[in-house]
């Protein structure tokens, strides 16, 4: 193992993450299932296994087809933001009340769901780019430790900024601010489907 290759990898990845979809898509899954180890334990799964495929398929990722990609990406966030309308609509107004409704869905279901959204929305990111640009000419095992510590710790600020959120905003209007995070995304993604 390469600790300059760790620590560029670390480097690199977390600043790229930050700004991301996928964090701001960690952030809004926290705030609606407000269960923040199985968001956690979904979002950093899902970005282990984009690091792990990165790393393992190095310059190939490049070849995988855009447009699909960008479409599945609309697809599901379009998919979220409608959900998440929706749901806000049905819910409880919170205003009153001391604390907000935690999901009653099992912690799987929840890492699972956070998994499907997140693994698809990182297909062709950045980070998935500059973690293949990194294993092509270092340690790979070192390459992937220090990605994926990046992820983890991005997944945890994901997921204490949408508890945080919680404290600030009723669970409704957050909904409704997350269904329009997810339909912007969306949008994003399809005009990168259609100019391919």
């Amino acid at each position: 193992m390469e600790l300059g290759a760790i620590i560029a990898a670390f480097a690199a990845v977390f600043v790229a993450e930050l700004p991301d979809k996928t964090m701001v898509a960690t952030i809004v899954l926290s705030s609606r299932f407000q269960r923040p180890l199985p968001v956690w334990v979904g979002a950093f799964s899902a970005l282990a296994t984009q690091m792990a495929i990165a790393v393992a398929a190095g310059r190939l990722l490049g070849l995988l087809p855009d447009r699909i990609v960008s479409a599945a990406t609309a697809a599901l966030f379009a998919t979220g933001a409608v959900l998440l309308w929706r749901s806000a609509g049905a819910a409880p107004d919170d205003a009153g009340s001391a604390a907000p409704t935690v999901s009653a869905a099992p912690w799987w279901r929840i890492s699972l769901t956070v998994y499907g959204i997140v693994f698809l929305a990182e297909w062709g990111d950045l980070t998935q780019l500059t973690t293949a640009g990194l294993a092509a000419d270092r340690d790979a095992l070192s390459v992937f430790l220090g990605a994926v510590a990046a992820m983890a710790a991005v997944a945890g600020i994901g997921v204490i900024a949408g508890r945080t959120l919680l404290r600030v905003l009723p669970e409704h209007l957050l909904r409704r601010v997350a269904a329009g995070v997810f339909a912007a995304l969306a949008i994003v993604a399809a005009v990168g489907a259609i100019r391919g």
